[in-house]
């Protein structure tokens, strides 16, 4: 009886034992959950599984018939969606409710439990806080399920709970339409990845120079003429010589699809945010109306890239004009906020404009800017007037700022530590750290971009609140945006390119707390996310894998060859004879002489696993011989 007791004993430990040493599964959701623990159990998942939702509601059945539509994409089976009531029992199901009433998780927060492996609860106080669990259960989902072993009759999911809110307020991404346009069907794929990582925005650059995008009933001319340009620059607007296709361009959202696009938006929680330019970049609405420019034209919609003299003039036809095409944007857009731009406008017109230097010199302004300033606060008291806000770029500061005004910072960090410290609400976008136009890697290696270099490593390490402001300014900070303007991204695919997987660290910084931000672990959860994209046809940017080249000098005036890489505990091996580098080739550890090398080839490796493929870079030796 004693032996037995103790082999009982000996065998509960051995269980423990291996239970507790047991390897807790990958947990690969993206942005990283505020607290979150691992069970040792599975749920599985299976044709007799449910979908409760809590009822009457129905923002939850729709959040529901989503999820047993993603469940089916990758099983030989759909779930059966159905009300609480018409069942009273939860039995290997996934339910959803809204009666959770905690008021620390806000109405964005929410509560997933997976109960002794038996059944799924995601509890919040709100159906967004629902929507945004059930977007951390679909990360749940194994990587199969987005490999060639789809339709399996049952998948198992991690036994996870998990308590969640945001960070931030206002988690935005933008998308410039004017450069080049894009297709509503993708417009309607944008908005479900900003979901997928929990953004709750979507800043649309609807006007331009290069385009007008959206239909105004009142003036025609602005999408029969404004949305058409002559040609389009080929290249880099950099270039000394310019180069045009001689192909005309354009195009417009009708109203009615822009209606279809709100809404597709809002059921995912998501708020359209539309940016009507002004008074600068209207080149193509002065083409379409020349009067309210300051010289009477003529204008044209312009074929290249950057910043030109022709704006809004001040005269009183101007504001009745943008008072109408506001009607009917706020008609369009049931957004609080409505971007006015004010960013880059030349003063040059406005100097020798005699309507606009009587408006300085009756209203005892000091100088162009102090118009500018005044321009932008009559515009917003017009928005006030219907229950709107306006949020311009830093430029509005210039002159003095708008009362209720929200500022977009994006000429770096001071704009917005000026505008927090006056009081003022604040979207941190800067050019450092948000524009997602820039070059993520070696540029040799990259599609065209307009310049700079934004590696993903440094998005994720982005703080949005300066340090400079205390306690009381900081609360200003919303949060922050992260820019895709489209000189250079022509069609869908070089948006998400560059959007992807930057847009995923970004959401982490915004949503998940500063103290729980890792980047290694976030890299780890990054095979994952590209399997998602993938399965979704998705084109996106691996660049994170690259190894950077730098030249540099020492101090002999030799070139030197500086490897980089953003991987975490990357190790670069090379070889400089032609042959396959690996682990017994030579690791670099300090900058290597450029002039001793005609072939550079490169292996990166971390935890002794091979990272992407063999890099290679030559160099033409002659020129230094």
């Amino acid at each position: 009886m004693k032996k037995l007791f103790w082999l009982l004993i000996i065998g509960i430990l051995f269980a423990f034992t291996a239970c507790k040493n047991s390897p807790k599964p990958q947990i690969n959701i993206i942005p990283q959950p505020e607290r979150m623990f691992v069970n040792d159990r599975e749920y599985k998942l299976d044709q007799n599984s449910r979908i409760i939702f809590e009822d009457p509601n129905p923002a939850l059945r729709l959040i529901a018939e989503d999820l047993a539509q993603f469940i089916s994409s990758g099983s030989n089976f759909k779930p059966e969606v159905m009300p609480y009531s018409l069942t009273k029992s939860i039995e290997n199901d996934i339910y959803l409710s809204i009666s959770l009433n905690d008021s620390i998780l806000g109405d964005e927060g929410y509560q997933m439990k997976t109960n002794n492996g038996q059944f799924i609860s995601i509890q919040a106080n709100t159906a967004r806080g629902v929507f945004y669990g059930v977007q951390s259960l679909y990360q749940l989902f194994p990587d199969a399920f987005y490999s060639q072993e789809k339709h399996a009759e049952m998948w198992k999911l991690p036994a996870v709970t998990i308590k969640d809110r945001s960070r931030f307020a206002y988690r935005g991404m933008h998308l410039d339409v004017c450069r080049h346009i894009f297709p509503v069907e993708f417009i309607k794929q944008y908005i479900d990845l900003l979901a997928m990582y929990k953004y709750n925005h979507l800043h649309w650059h609807l006007t331009d120079d290069q385009g007008w995008r959206i239909e105004i009933k009142a003036f025609p001319r602005l999408t029969e003429v404004g949305a058409w340009r002559d040609e389009t620059l080929i290249g880099h607007g950099g270039s000394s010589s310019k180069v045009y296709d001689g192909k005309p361009y354009g195009g417009f959202y009708s109203q009615d699809e822009i209606r279809e696009i709100v809404d597709y938006a809002a059921l995912r929680y998501i708020t359209i945010i539309p940016e009507i330019e002004m008074p600068g970049h209207a080149s193509a609405a002065l083409a379409a109306y020349p009067d309210l420019g300051c010289t009477g034209g003529p204008y044209k919609v312009e074929t290249s890239w950057g910043v030109f003299e022709d704006i809004f003039c001040t005269k009183e036809e101007t504001f009745a004009f943008l008072e109408q095409v506001l009607d009917e944007v706020m008609d369009l857009f049931p957004s609080k906020y409505i971007h006015i731009g004010g960013d880059e406008a030349p003063k040059t017109r406005w100097k020798t404009c005699k309507t606009c230097q009587q408006r300085i010199k009756s209203e005892g302004f000091a100088d162009e800017h102090e118009l500018q300033s005044w321009f932008v606060q009559r515009i917003e008291k017009y928005l006030n007037q219907h229950g709107r806000k306006i949020i311009g770029w830093d430029e509005i500061l210039e002159g003095g700022l708008a009362p209720d005004a929200t500022l977009m910072s994006w000429r770096g960090t001071a704009g917005g530590i000026e505008a927090a410290r006056l009081g003022h609400d604040v979207i941190m976008t800067p050019v450092s750290h948000c524009y997602f136009d820039y070059y993520q890697g070696d540029p040799a290696a990259e599609p065209l971009a307009i310049g700079g270099y934004t590696p993903l490593s440094k998005v994720y390490t982005y703080e949005p609140v300066p340090e400079e402001l205390n306690e009381k300014q900081a609360k200003h900070i919303l949060g922050a945006q992260a820019n895709l303007w489209s000189e250079y991204l022509k069609k869908p695919e070089n948006v998400t390119y560059m959007a992807l997987p930057r847009m995923a660290a970004l959401s982490e910084v915004l949503w998940s707390p500063s103290k729980s931000h890792d980047w290694e672990k976030f890299y780890d959860k990054l095979p994952s996310h590209f399997l998602r994209y993938d399965a979704l046809g998705i084109t996106y940017s691996k660049a994170v894998n690259q190894i950077r080249v730098e030249e540099t000098t020492n101090a002999d005036d030799d070139v030197m060859l500086n490897l980089k890489t953003e991987v975490p505990s990357g190790q670069i091996y090379f070889t400089t004879d032609g042959s396959e580098p690996d682990t017994l080739s030579k690791r670099f550890e300090q900058p290597i002489e450029k002039d001793a090398i005609e072939i550079l080839n490169m292996q990166l490796y971390r935890k002794g696993q091979k990272i992407g493929e063999i890099q290679q870079r030559t160099f033409n030796r002659s020129a230094y011989e």
